[in-house]
């Protein structure tokens, strides 16, 4: 399938740049659920699971779209850092410099093919969508009560 109107090559490094830092989050996510401890360790193991499931599914997602275009997803993973600190401050930095991350990919998929490619346009723009979610989630998870 060739399509003109978008540069394939740079949306393929793109799409494959999501993919890893994707499954990057799948890693990252179901570490940081094992080493909670403390009080409030369920719900927040809870929601890490969750997040290592998303990430997956965001990953299966991009592989789609990679293949979609006759590319070849990677097989490689984004970055991933072990700090050894493992205070649910410190987990939910990492965890937003991490989201942080994957949305900038996701916009620099989007300025790629922005009115130019429909699907992969509106396909991005979810995910931006749900990225900026997951920021705002994690910002909020890391005030303490009454900072707003």
């Amino acid at each position: 399938m060739a399509n003109t109107a978008i540069d394939q090559d740079a949306v393929l490094s793109v799409l494959n740049n999501i993919l890893e830092a994707e499954l990057a989050g799948v890693v990252r996510y179901t570490h940081y659920a094992l080493m909670v401890f403390g009080y409030n360790r369920i719900p927040i193991v809870s929601w890490m699971r969750a997040q290592a499931a998303e990430s997956l599914a965001h990953a299966n997602q991009a592989g789609e779209m990679i293949t979609h275009l006759d590319g070849h997803p990677s097989l490689g993973i984004g970055p991933l850092l072990e700090t050894h600190r493992h205070d649910i401050g410190d987990i939910l930095r990492e965890s937003l410099e991490h989201e942080t991350q994957a949305l900038a990919e996701y916009h620099r998929l989007l300025d790629l093919v922005n009115g130019r490619n429909v699907l992969l346009e509106e396909y991005a723009r979810r995910m931006c969508a749900l990225e900026e979610t997951h920021v705002g989630e994690v910002r909020k998870m890391l005030l303490r009560p009454g900072e707003l």
